[in-house]
């Protein structure tokens, strides 16, 4: 019913209330003034009229009352459906605007990328990054722009016949050495060469890329900076988990305290950079160049560092806990108190490595080459040595509680002092090797050399592992164990 009718309907109703009233009134009064009635009765008749006057004008009141207040609601409901109407209006507005906006900011940041004057191409950076900021939606298409221009602008360079050209020659890495002393090759080749620096747009894009917002990142999305040559880049904590960083070149840069954490840097180069507690947990560096590297304190559990190099690096306190190191090159590497329990150093390279006070419990070193390595004070308990080398390695007071070391070399080895409870040694090479003070409670010495070697002090060793090992007259033994008879008979 349109507001024309309702007003019509209401103007009639009252009118008939008004005459209804009026009329009813008037009989009373006219009833009143019959002669015949007495005082009494016409004062009650006066008195009835006057009310019902009353109560039709109240009642007329209230219906005015109610009606105008349904009109005021009415007009009230109107103004808020169309202030809200003006609102989504204004909204809508404010979003093209805000969109108009974005596009003229976008594109004309965009558009000084290639600028020829690198300020023009810093502050279009940075204009990215506020962009990246305001407008939240955005976020990740600025970070794809910044990583292609790093991609773009930073490549990798081969040079002709490069891949005939090893970083470090086979053998370095290899354990061919004559007459039993340390490793004396240099290590590095081209470390010392002037790294050219970083562009300044370069660091720009990197620095915006490693101090976003991880929250707008969104999911299964990596940050893509394959072969790119980054080097002496100032990443200074940034945040680079679960980047693609496969091939880059990193030599020198600043990684302190930097997240990497699930990265892929499979076959990066990290020559001398500096990782100083940079988190690495099951990152893939699989083949990657960390030599002379600085990783100390650095988390590397989980981390694939198979075949990686990491010769003259230095890992003091690192977490390498349950890594897998493969194959990997750690010659003369520092790994002072280093948590390696549970690696996997299968075939690794260790030669003239510092292991000092290191956790190596139940770490797989089969096949390993530890060949005057510092092993002293080491926690070895568990460890499977089998096969491994350690000639003329220090083992000073190490734990190698259970330890296997079934074929191992310990030629020249320095074991004295160290725990060998329940430690196997099947076959195993400990010729002229140093063994004083040792403990060899439970120990299998079934088949073991022992020529020349020195086992003066050691303790809780018996009678009957003695004759299950291979001496001679020069392997000295405790004062209280007698020499087996064919032992004074060879040599």
């Amino acid at each position: 019913m349109s507001s024309k009718k309702t007003d019509a309907l209401l103007n009639w109703l009252i009118t008939i209330t008004v005459i209804f009233g009026f009329s009813l009134t008037v009989i009373f009064f006219v009833l009143s003034s019959i002669k015949e009635l007495s005082i009494q009765e016409k004062i009650q008749y006066r008195n009835q009229a006057l009310t019902t006057t009353a109560i039709v004008f109240l009642a007329s009141a209230a219906m005015f009352n109610t009606y105008y207040a349904a009109r005021r609601a009415q007009a009230m409901q109107k103004n808020a459906i169309a202030a809200e109407k003006n609102l989504d209006i204004g909204i809508q507005n404010a979003k093209i605007n805000q969109d108009r906006l974005i596009a003229e900011r976008f594109m004309g940041a965009i558009s000084q990328l290639g600028h020829e004057k690198v300020e023009t191409r810093t502050g279009a950076i940075y204009a990215l990054e506020r962009v990246a900021q305001d407008f939240p939606k955005e976020h990740w298409t600025i970070m794809e722009i910044l990583t292609a221009f790093v991609r773009e602008n930073a490549p990798i360079k081969h040079l002709k016949g490069e891949q005939q050209k090893p970083e470090y020659q086979g053998a370095v890495y290899s354990s061919r050495r004559r007459g039993g002393s340390r490793p004396t090759q240099p290590l590095e080749q081209n470390l010392h060469e002037e790294l050219p620096k970083i562009r300044t747009d370069i660091q720009a894009a990197l620095t915006v890329i490693g101090r976003r917002n991880l929250l707008e990142d969104p999911k299964d999305q990596k940050l893509d900076l394959r072969s790119t040559d980054i080097r002496l880049a100032d990443l200074l904590k940034a945040n680079l988990q679960q980047a693609d960083l496969r091939g880059a070149d990193l030599s020198g840069a600043d990684l302190r305290g930097a997240d990497l954490s699930e990265a892929d840097l499979s076959g990066a180069k990290l020559i001398r950079s500096i990782l100083y507690e940079t988190k690495l947990l099951k990152a893939s560096l699989c083949g990657a160049n960390l030599c002379w590297a600085n990783l100390n304190r650095t988390n590397l559990s989980g981390a694939n560092l198979r075949s990686a190099n990491l010769s003259g690096a230095s890992l003091r306190a690192a977490n390498l806990q349950g890594a897998n190191l493969y194959k990997a090159n750690l010659q003369q590497a520092t790994l002072k108190v280093a948590n390696l329990s549970g690696a996997k150093l299968f075939l690794a390279n260790l030669q003239g490595a510092k292991l000092g006070k290191a956790n190596l419990q139940m770490t797989g070193l089969i096949g390993a080459n530890l060949s005057g390595a510092n092993l002293n004070g080491a926690n070895l308990s568990g460890a499977n040595l089998n096969a491994a080398k350690l000639h003329q390695t220090e083992v000073y007071f190490a734990n190698l509680s259970e330890a296997s070391l079934t074929e191992a070399d310990l030629h020249q080895a320095n074991l004295i002092g160290a725990n060998l409870y329940r430690a196997t040694f099947y076959q195993a090479n400990l010729t002229q090797a140093n063994l004083m003070g040792a403990n060899f409670s439970e120990a299998n010495l079934s088949d073991v050399k022992l020529e020349g070697t020195i086992l003066t002090g050691a303790k809780n060793l018996e009678l009957q592992q003695i004759r299950k090992a291979l001496g001679d007259r020069t392997t000295r033994l405790p004062d209280y164990i007698e020499a087996p008879t064919h032992w004074r008979q060879s040599g």
